[in-house]
């Protein structure tokens, strides 16, 4: 049992090490020598990293009855490890199950407003702060699979978007490619925030293939990978 908890351990290691490795590679400049030394940029965001629903507001449901809220959160630690590594600055919304509502909130209504009004506050209270929302998607009686980006209103998420899509496409969503979109005026968070932000629907609970593999710690670290890179390359783009 010992052996094998070792074994796995290492498994996991080997797996964020190869993650990381993918990350640095975008700080290569192509103008220097193979052997220059790898630095992190400076931070030009701080980072306010996401994991949407959590408590009794589980968010979508597979058919198995895996609420999102858990790999929501399971993808953001994994993304905060990546960007500390190469000098990020990041601040989570929450760093556990529950959501973050005040404790006035009574109802399940009262609790999700007062969730989305807190969070909301939190983004816009963070300076220079840029928004990664991380969710799952769900559409029962459809095939439809894979992971999509969606942006707000604020210049640059636009960009960040196209970016982190094109890496979405690459690494993970293979034939099944998707376009980047701006998010729909319903989206409460999105909407209200007056930094930038994305959206990212990492997956679709309603496809059983597709979420059993959404709460593996293998693609969820292909998908933060991807989506870390993603942000990286469009800030290097446009610095």
């Amino acid at each position: 049992m010992v052996l094998l908890k070792k074994r796995t351990l290492l498994s996991v290691c080997g797996a964020i090490i190869l993650a990381i490795g993918a990350v640095c590679a975008l700080y290569i400049s192509r103008d220097k020598p193979a052997m220059s030394t790898v630095r992190p940029m400076p931070s030009a965001e701080i980072l306010v990293l996401d994991a949407g629903h959590g408590g009794e507001d589980g968010g979508a449901v597979s058919a198995a009855g895996v609420p999102e809220s858990h790999i929501n959160l399971q993808i953001v630690q994994k993304m905060e490890q990546l960007f500390t590594f190469v000098g990020e600055s990041t601040t989570l919304t929450r760093t556990g199950p529950d959501a973050i509502y005040s404790g006035d909130a009574k109802t399940l209504r009262e609790k999700k407003i007062s969730d989305l009004n807190n969070r909301v506050e939190m983004i816009n209270q963070t300076p220079r702060g840029f928004l990664i929302s991380i969710h799952q998607n769900s559409l029962p009686g459809t095939k439809a699979q894979g992971a999509q980006v969606f942006y707000n209103a604020v210049a640059p998420a636009k960009d960040a978007a196209v970016s982190v899509q094109q890496a979405l496409n690459s690494g993970i969503n293979g034939n099944n490619r998707k376009n980047a979109k701006q998010i729909d005026e319903s989206i409460f968070l999105m909407n209200n925030i007056q930094r930038p932000g994305i959206l990212v629907e990492c997956g679709f609970l309603s496809h059983a293939e597709e979420a059993e593999i959404l709460q593996t710690d293998s693609h969820q670290l292909r998908l933060s990978t991807a989506i870390v890179s993603g942000y990286l390359q469009s800030r290097t783009e446009n610095e």
